[in-house]
C-alpha cells in the first residue's frame, strides 16, 4: 500500500534540498528550471510551502493533483499558489528529461516593505483550484519567460542595494501579465461561464424560496462555490467578468429581491422578514437594505 507523504517547506534552503539543487543565490526568492531537477517521488507527496509560488510545468507524461484534482499538464499551464497551499505530485513522476519549465519561489519576507505586499490580495488567482490553472498560448508562454529570466539574471549578480527593487518590480509585471492572461482566459471560455452564471442564479433562486433557510441562514461564497465545483474566489472572479458583479453582490441581489417581495405580498414585521431570510439581528438587515435600495425596508413598504 502506498503511503502518503507531507513535506512542509519553510524556507528556499528547504526547497532547494526537496529538489536536490545547489547554488542558492537569495535566501527570499529563487528561479527553478525544472528540465534541471532530478525529481525521484517515489510515493504519494503532498508539497506545502511558506512562500509563493508560480510554477509553469509541461510534463510530457505527468500530472500533478492542484486543489484536490489532476491537472494535465500536457499542453502546459501555469498555476499559482499562495502560502500554505498544498500539491500534490504524482506517483509516476518520470525522469527529469520528461519535465520541463520553470518555478519562481519568493517568500512574504521579500516583499512585506514593499508596495507590492499591499497588492498581494488582489491577485485572486493565488487562491484559485480545482482545474483553474491558467492556460498559455506560445506567446503569453514567452512574456512571462522573459520575466523570469530577468528575475534569474538579477540573482546571479552580486546583491546591491537595487537588487530588491528590481527583482520586487519584475514579479509584479509577471503577476499583472497574469491578471491579464486570466482576463483572456475567461473571455475565451465564456460559454462555459455563461452556464455558471445561469447555474448559480439557479441556486439563488430555488435557495431564497426554502422556508428552512431560517435555519440554513443566508448562502455563502463558498456554498456556491462548491455548488459549482469552483473555488470562491475563481467564481468571484468569474462572475464580476460575465456580469459586472462578485458573488457577493449577486447574493445580497436574490436577498433583497426576496425582501421586497415578503414586504409587499406579507404583513409580517421588518424583524420577522429579517429573521425569515437568515438574519440573526434585525439590524444587519435594514442596513443591507438601505445600502442596497437607497431606503429602509418600512419607508419602501409605505412607498409601494
Amino acid at each position: 500500500m502506498i503511503m502518503s507523504v507531507f513535506v512542509h517547506l519553510q524556507t528556499i534552503t528547504d526547497l532547494f534540498k526537496f529538489f536536490n539543487l545547489t547554488k542558492i543565490h537569495h535566501p527570499l526568492v529563487a528561479v527553478v528550471d525544472f528540465s534541471q531537477v532530478s525529481e525521484h517521488i517515489t510515493e504519494e507527496t503532498k508539497v506545502a510551502a511558506d512562500f509563493y509560488t508560480v510554477m509553469f510545468k509541461n510534463y510530457h507524461s505527468n500530472t500533478v493533483k492542484y486543489g484536490r484534482k489532476m491537472v494535465d499538464f500536457q499542453d502546459g499551464s501555469l498555476i499559482c499558489l499562495a502560502p500554505n497551499q498544498v500539491i500534490e505530485m504524482d506517483t509516476d513522476t518520470e525522469a527529469s528529461e520528461n519535465m520541463l519549465g520553470w518555478g519562481l519561489f519568493f517568500h512574504p519576507d521579500l516583499i512585506r516593505s514593499t508596495s507590492l505586499n499591499d497588492k498581494m490580495e488582489g491577485y485572486s488567482f493565488f487562491s484559485y483550484e480545482i482545474a483553474e490553472a491558467l492556460h498559455l498560448s506560445e506567446k503569453e508562454k514567452q512574456i512571462l519567460y522573459e520575466c523570469v529570466l530577468k528575475i534569474q539574471a538579477e540573482l546571479q549578480e552580486n546583491i546591491d542595494v537595487h537588487s530588491q527593487t528590481i527583482i520586487v518590480s519584475t514579479i509584479e509585471l509577471l503577476l499583472n501579465y497574469c491578471t491579464r492572461f486570466y482576463g483572456r482566459q475567461f473571455i475565451t471560455r465564456k460559454s462555459t461561464n455563461n452556464a455558471v452564471v445561469v447555474q448559480i442564479e439557479k441556486i439563488l433562486k430555488e435557495y431564497f424560496k426554502r422556508s428552512e433557510i431560517t435555519e440554513t441562514g443566508l448562502p455563502t461564497v463558498k456554498y456556491l462555490a462548491e455548488q459549482v465545483h469552483l473555488s470562491p474566489s475563481y467564481l468571484s472572479d468569474l462572475l464580476k467578468k460575465e456580469t459586472g458583479k462578485n458573488t457577493q453582490d449577486h447574493i445580497h441581489f436574490y436577498l433583497i429581491e426576496a425582501a421586497k417581495n415578503m414586504l409587499l405580498s406579507t404583513n409580517k414585521s421588518v424583524g420577522e422578514i429579517a429573521y425569515s431570510l437568515g438574519f440573526e439581528y434585525p439590524q444587519y438587515f435594514n442596513k443591507l437594505f438601505k445600502q442596497k435600495t437607497g431606503k429602509t425596508p418600512i419607508e419602501f413598504r409605505s412607498m409601494s
